[in-house]
């Protein structure tokens, strides 16, 4: 019984592979690769190094907004930490204008996080529309980001105003704000400008020229 079944399997044994054969493939394993593991996992990180770690990240996106260029930083690691701290800060600044008497409206903290929030939802899903490549937190990331320049015209405002409240010092705020206006819209259409069709570009480019236009118009109509 047993001869029977080793039957089909007898002439295995004079079965060879010719040398000449090439065999393709390859499964030798990198001697970098458990090193790159251990780099990348954060489970037995300290607290204190991964919050350095995020603050770090933080600011070298600050510094891509500052010097604005195609660069993939803002949109391979993108995070919402950014655009959460330069929205409360502005919604702080904001506190104790004009907008928080009754005549004018409902209070300053909620518009500027509506504005910011809800102009930036608006505008991901234009581009997403509009066959845009980027995920939407990859958008809100970018154009949450592209807030600093309007935020640094917002605490030099604030600073002007300190000092004198004329026609002098509307003319240098209204300089800033222009400049810093310009600036956001800049940085923000050179990070998205790659991911948009040639031909649709103009559509996407508008909406975030007049969400930034909206939040220098309230910072530059602010007054303590």
């Amino acid at each position: 019984m047993a001869d029977d079944a080793s039957k089909p399997f007898a002439g295995l044994a004079d079965v060879s592979i010719s040398e000449d054969i090439a065999v393709e493939g390859d499964i030798s394993v990198p001697a970098g690769s458990s090193r790159r593991d251990d780099e990348l996992s954060t489970l037995d990180e300290p607290v204190k190094e991964t919050v350095l770690r995020d603050l770090r990240a933080v600011g070298n996106k600050f510094v891509h907004v500052l010097y604005p260029k195609r660069s993939s930083a803002l949109l391979r690691d993108w995070d919402l930490w950014g655009p959460l701290l330069l929205c409360v800060t502005l919604a702080l600044l904001l506190q104790g204008g004009a907008a928080d008497s009754h005549e004018q409206g409902g209070p300053q903290f909620a518009e500027v996080f509506v504005v910011v929030w809800v102009g930036s939802i608006v505008i991901t899903l234009n581009s997403k529309l509009l066959g845009g490549t980027l995920s939407f937190f990859q958008s809100l990331c970018v154009l949450g980001y592209c807030i600093m320049p309007l935020t640094v015209a917002l605490v030099v405002c604030r600073v002007v105003l300190l000092l004198a409240n004329n026609g002098v010092s509307f003319a240098v705020r209204l300089l800033v704000v222009a400049a810093s206006f310009g600036w956001s819209t800049f940085a923000s259409t050179a990070f998205l400008s790659d991911s948009q069709p040639p031909n649709r570009k103009a559509l996407v480019v508008y909406p975030v020229f007049l969400f930034y236009f909206v939040i220098a118009w309230i910072i530059l109509t602010f007054s303590p």
